[in-house]
């Protein structure tokens, strides 16, 4: 099996913050309303501007993970490596597929174009290693 690598995706990534962005602000901006300020408006942009200051902020970090499959595990950012006998259930969460292993650690391979595309490699390689 060659190895397949898993790259935050940029698109994803933005697309995630933005709708990050809009939802806090409309729950912010009626939080602010239901409490009685008149300038409730200020919760879209305070939400805004703190959702676009962290997500330029990390973009470049959360760029640089990457996943790599190889045909014994998963090697992960920060040196994390889960051996695919380790690994219980792969499930999709929004743009990220979940790992969770046989112990109950969970690990997250973010921003992905892809997610369903991630989980089906990941389950291939289980069975591939099953049989």
């Amino acid at each position: 099996m060659s190895e397949r690598r898993f790259t935050a995706d940029r698109a994803t990534y933005i697309r995630a913050h933005v709708l990050l962005a809009v939802v806090g602000g409309i729950v912010a901006t009626g939080v602010l309303y239901a409490m009685g300020n008149p300038h409730g408006w200020v919760g879209i942009v305070a939400a805004a501007l703190g959702i676009g200051v962290r997500g330029a902020y990390l973009m470049s970090e959360e760029m640089g993970h990457v996943w790599t499959l190889t045909a014994t595990g998963l090697e992960g950012p920060e040196g994390r490596r889960i051996p695919l006998a380790d690994i219980a259930r792969v499930r999709i969460i929004g743009s990220a597929a979940q790992v969770i292993t046989h112990d109950g650690h969970k690990h997250l391979i973010k921003f992905q174009s892809e997610p369903a595309a991630a989980k089906a490699a990941i389950e291939a390689a289980l069975s591939r290693r099953a049989a």
